[in-house]
């Protein structure tokens, strides 16, 4: 790191045989900063492909078409190993919308470090996207070392200072540049390493400066508390001292070294393989997650050892046209070998019960084992632990799924998700549509943890629940070409319905009559019933207060029933469940021939009817309780729009420097599209989360 010789350029990534060669590193940054042009690159850079966007020679292409591989780039997680000085390092590109937050969290659990990639115009305007700090602060949370590249160095609006100031003011202590852009004129022309002082009789005006603030950056968080001491005394302190505990500091996320790159120039690019290849850790370094039986059992913690048990997981599913389902795994334990058999557990693939999915235990037979380029796939003979594998078709494996030995079945725990929150209901254009409408939703929802898949027993809809618009156009369009080699099916959406309910507005006192004679036994059963209103939530209480027998016992629980299935099947043409209510059967009427259960069921439905022509009925409208996680600067226009929202704010409260909490309680029918609005409304730095309040009087929009 810091202007060492690069190491020596290679065609081939051979796999390694100790997890002590590898390094996983994340790219994170927004849209169109620059992540998949910097792979591009670095796959060019260090002859791991001819040339940028190619694949290199012995590959299984999954897709050939070079703008289709950019697109799926855009939405969904890929890997691109290269290799330097004898590392391979696998480069975890993510999306940088963010409706895409799945992605990113899958490639941050297959990942040991993050580099943020971020375009030398960034910091014009003094300050970092919010939610690139947010993605920031995520992988503080979790330790994550943490670099930063600042790409496109060379283009007209370029301002290198102005970037590196705005990373220190919003990602806080700990950022500094390890080099400084050379210029001739304003064509950049190199980079100068400022341990190592080369080019030497290249230094950049302010290069001085710049050097002695870096070495005493790296010299607080040494370990070795006498090299400030011999530094501040005039002693000048070895280059290789400086580099060890630079390296330190980054591999335990308390330095976080900003690299300068012209990735079209190739400028800055062997620096920065420097960086990921000398100052990320290995897996044998990174946390592990948790691992139990798969029946919950305590197993001991694991650790990156090729010969210990196998534990890997599948951090992304894809369905391809050429080579069928394709699972991408980080393999955190042993080492995966072609034509064994492997165990896939899917019992808690994502830390939430979700429609229309179930836990599986399943043994399969892995005929090959991969590493991927992009969209291209590669056989190899093994992987070992710390390394990121494909696996084909693993019928049974999802996103999120524990493969392991199948003589000794584990089970991994499951990494964070967030929810999706934005409703999307799809119905088939035709008939015909149907069943594969249903087999391609399948498919979907196993690849993407995020997409919640409800079908709805009130209203009656597929509704898929998305992060956004964005993930919304982009599962529709999957769903429309019938996933991946799939054929075209006809799907449309319509407005998402809300299911209400009713209950009576007051209290009465009915009859309910049914009498027919047509001849033979006819049908006769003559209830009265009072009803009443009860608080939200009470549910239905049935009571009887016949006396003398005028309603005989055994179809006092007729009457029951038929009320019951008249209050699911409401009252009104919206058929909206009647709910909250009390009925007390106080009197009837029986015949000793003509009386049945039917007939006393029917009476008691006919008494729930004239029970709201008497007094009627008020609809009721779910409520959730939201939770809005906000800066301060945005508190008053998310509190504005709540209340435009018909919602009633319950408090709010400080939830960190800056930030507040507000909760609400808010109809669901003003949700539907609050996903978008407020990410509209925060420019994206708000968060929120919602669960079921109660159902109370509608009232008007």
């Amino acid at each position: 790191m810091a202007g060492r010789a690069s190491g020596a350029r290679t065609r081939t990534v051979a796999a390694p045989v100790s997890p002590a060669q590898i390094r996983n590193v994340v790219l994170v940054g927004p849209s169109g900063s620059g992540k998949t042009t910097l792979v591009e690159a670095l796959l060019a850079h260090t002859g791991t492909v001819p040339r940028a966007g190619s694949v290199a020679d012995g590959t299984t292409v999954c897709d050939h078409d070079p703008a289709a591989v950019r697109q799926q780039r855009s939405v969904a997680l890929s890997v691109a190993p290269v290799v330097h000085d004898g590392i391979k390092i696998n480069l975890i590109d993510t999306p940088g919308y963010g409706d895409f937050v799945g992605e990113l969290r899958a490639g941050l659990r297959a990942a040991d470090a993050a580099l943020f990639v971020l375009p030398a115009d960034e910091g014009r305007e003094g300050r970092i996207d919010p939610a690139t700090v947010a993605q920031w602060e995520e992988c503080a949370a979790v330790g994550m070392p943490r670099a930063v590249v600042v790409a496109r160095c060379d283009g007209p609006r370029a301002d290198l200072e102005a970037t590196i100031a705005a990373c220190q003011a919003s990602f806080g202590d700990g950022v500094a540049p390890l080099y400084l852009p050379i210029r001739i004129g304003e064509r950049l022309t190199g980079i100068y390493g400022l341990l190592s002082r080369t080019p030497a009789g290249q230094a950049p005006p302010g290069s001085r400066e710049a050097r002695a603030s870096l070495i005493e950056g790296i010299i607080e968080q040494s370990e070795d508390e006498s090299l400030m001491e011999r530094y501040l005394g005039g002693e000048d302190i070895e280059f290789a001292t400086l580099v060890d505990d630079l390296e330190t500091a980054v591999a335990r996320g308390a330095f976080h070294p900003v690299v300068p790159v012209c990735a079209a120039g190739g400028i800055g690019l062997d620096a920065l393989l420097e960086v990921l290849a000398g100052g990320f850790p290995s897996p044998l370094e990174h946390p592990l997650p948790a691992v139990s039986g798969v029946d919950g059992s305590p197993h001991e913690p694991l650790t990156a050892d090729p010969d210990g048990p196998l534990a890997a997981e599948v951090v992304r599913t894809a369905a391809d046209a050429y080579v069928g389902r394709v699972s991408l795994v980080r393999v955190f334990s042993g080492t995966l070998r072609p034509d064994t058999v492997v165990h896939v557990s899917g019992h808690t693939a994502v830390p939430r019960q979700r429609a229309g999915e179930h836990d599986h235990d399943d043994d399969e037979r892995l005929a090959h084992v991969h590493v991927p380029l992009g969209a291209a796939l590669h056989e190899v003979d093994a992987v070992v632990a710390g390394d990121i594998a494909a696996l084909t078709k693993l019928g049974s494996a999802e996103t999120g799924d524990t493969v392991s030995d199948a003589a000794h079945p584990l089970l991994l725990s499951c990494w964070d998700l967030p929810e999706p929150l934005l409703p999307v209901a799809v119905v088939p254009r035709t008939r015909g549509d149907e069943d594969a409408l249903v087999r391609t939703l399948g498919r979907i929802v196993a690849a993407d943890p995020t997409l919640v898949l409800e079908r709805n027993p009130e209203t009656h809809q597929t509704v898929l629940w998305c992060m956004g618009e964005a993930h919304a156009d982009v599962v529709l369009s999957r769903l429309r070409a019938g996933g991946a080699g799939g054929s075209g099916i006809g799907v449309d959406t319509e407005p998402v319905r809300v299911p209400m309910r009713a209950t009576l507005a007051g209290p009465a006192r009915v009859t309910g009559r049914h009498v027919k004679q047509s001849g033979g036994h006819g049908q006769y059963a003559v209830c009265h019933v009072e009803f009443e209103p009860l608080p939200r939530g009470a549910g239905f209480e049935f009571r009887s207060a016949v006396v003398g027998g005028a309603v005989p016992t055994q179809f006092v629980p007729s009457v029951e029933k038929g009320i019951r299935a008249q209050l699911e099947r409401g009252l009104d043409d919206e058929r909206h469940p009647v709910v909250d209510v009390r009925a007390t059967l106080v009197d009837g009427k029986a015949h000793s021939v003509d009386s049945s259960d039917a007939a006393f069921q029917t009476a008691g439905a006919l008494a729930l009817r004239e029970a709201a022509a008497a007094c009627g009925t008020v609809l009721l409208e779910p409520f959730d309780e939201v939770v809005v996680r906000i800066p301060d600067e945005h508190l008053g226009a998310v509190l504005g729009d709540l209340s435009a929202r018909r919602g009633r704010v319950l408090g709010t409260e400080v939830a960190g420097p800056g930030r507040s909490v507000v909760r609400a309680e808010v109809p669901c029918t003003e949700l539907l599209r609050y996903a978008v609005d407020l990410r509209a409304t925060t420019s994206g730095t708000a968060t929120f989360t919602r669960g079921f309040a109660r159902y109370d009087a509608a009232t008007d929009p």
